[in-house]
C-alpha cells in the first residue's frame, strides 16, 4: 500500500489511476500532520468489500437494505 499527499496525487493523478487499475491501493494524506484521510482502491475490491454473505442461503437469495436503515454493516455482521 502506497501513501501520498494531496499535492502529489494532483500532480500525478493519471499515473495513480493506472496504478490503481493494476491493483495498487493508495492512501491519501492531508495537511501538515499528514493525516490519512482516504484510500483509493480498485473498484472490484470496493464491490467485494460491500458484499455480505448470506450463510447457508449464499447464492440462493437476495436482499436489499433501505438507505434510512440505522445499523451499520459491522453491527449487522456482529449480531
Amino acid at each position: 500500500m502506497k501513501t501520498m499527499q494531496i499535492g502529489e496525487l494532483k500532480a500525478h493523478f493519471s499515473q495513480v489511476i493506472e496504478e490503481v487499475k493494476q491493483g495498487e491501493e493508495i492512501v491519501i494524506s492531508y495537511g501538515k500532520k499528514k493525516d490519512n484521510v482516504a484510500v483509493i482502491i480498485p473498484y472490484s475490491q470496493y464491490k467485494e468489500k460491500n458484499k455480505i454473505k448470506l450463510g447457508i442461503l449464499a447464492n440462493k437469495g437476495t436482499y436489499s437494505i433501505k438507505p434510512d436503515f440505522k445499523m451499520t454493516t459491522e453491527e449487522i455482521i456482529n449480531l
